[in-house]
């Protein structure tokens, strides 16, 4: 009769170890779905519009500086932009986030 009750308690506690493990990998799951993979996607948006800009092209840097894409060089992976008349900054490719209207005014 003992034997019998500790197998029935060995059985259910693997049965609380299975559904413990069946927990874990739904909360990483909804993890993922709600967390890691949204940034993914919007990394992977960033590194296309990244490899997409052409001279000519109005972009913000990360320090908030407007400017317009005057040259690109691949081998260093930079661009140079003008931001004033004549004023011309080297930024590396990675510091550019986003196109913007340039406001010829300033």
């Amino acid at each position: 009769m003992n034997t019998m009750f500790i197998l029935l308690q060995a059985a259910s506690g693997q049965q609380g170890g299975m559904s413990f493990l069946i927990m874990m990998v739904v909360i990483f799951a909804i993890m993922w779905f709600f967390m890691i993979r949204p940034q993914q996607k919007k990394q992977k948006e960033i590194q296309n519009f990244r490899n997409s800009i052409t001279v000519g092209s109005s972009v913000v840097t990360a320090g908030g500086i407007y400017g317009t894409v005057k040259g690109i060089d691949e081998s260093d992976n930079t661009l140079m932009i003008e931001i004033a008349h004549d004023v011309k900054v080297k930024v590396d490719r990675n510091s550019v986030y986003a196109t913007a209207p340039l406001n010829d005014k300033v």
